[in-house]
């Protein structure tokens, strides 16, 4: 008895292992902030796609003009091409499920009234033409032109238009799914057209 006791206070007082056990204890917390990390930064990247392919899609879209009858459907093709191009290695080609490209021309008629003047989607719902569109609030607020005092709005007369990107992506994170599931990215761009007033699509509108 005196040498088992004599054996258990030397293992209460041993040191040795101490570093094995702490090591063990450490690693599950630096590897689910090593995996965190890891899912973030992707994330990160994920979303300066998505911002920079709704920007891509609204630069192409508003060069067309309606001398050369403006967008026509196999048009559409290369434009939302480019959104899945940008958004590459995240998306494979342009039929990525996980990818919703919308283009929308919207016809706004006074400071704060605003309809859809034609829309498509890839891989969602277009916008309903003629449906109800609510201008971001920068758009409706009034100031005075330095040249007069003329009080202006986002445009400087009525109809005017505007054509809308918007880009959605579905993101699965590697290793924190489980935790958060898909995570939805998505970002807007609004564009005027840059050579005539609007932009046609299949011929609408008729004229502008």
């Amino acid at each position: 008895m005196p040498a088992l006791d004599k054996l258990c206070r030397r293992f209460a007082s041993s040191t040795r292992g101490i570093a094995a056990v702490e090591f063990a204890m450490i690693v599950p917390v630096l590897l689910l902030l090593f995996m965190a990390s890891f899912d973030a930064g992707r994330a990160i990247a994920a979303y300066m796609k998505v911002r920079a392919a709704s920007f891509t899609v609204a630069a192409i879209s508003n060069q067309y003009t309606t001398s050369i009858n403006g967008i026509q459907t196999a048009d559409m093709t290369t434009i939302t091409g480019s959104g899945a191009a940008v958004l590459s290695p995240y998306c494979s080609s342009v039929l990525c499920p996980q990818l919703v490209t919308k283009i929308t021309q919207v016809k706004a008629t006074s400071l704060t009234a605003a309809t859809v003047s034609w829309s498509y989607s890839l891989n969602g719902s277009a916008h309903t033409a003629g449906a109800a569109w609510t201008l971001p609030a920068n758009f409706t607020t009034q100031y005075t032109a330095p040249s007069g005092g003329t009080v202006r709005g986002a445009c400087n007369s009525f109809p005017c238009y505007y054509l809308v990107a918007e880009i959605s992506y579905t993101f699965t994170p590697m290793f924190g799914s489980f935790v958060t599931g898909p995570i939805a990215l998505a970002d807007s761009v609004y564009v005027t057209p840059r050579s005539s007033v609007c932009v046609q699509y299949n011929n609408v509108p008729s004229t502008c």
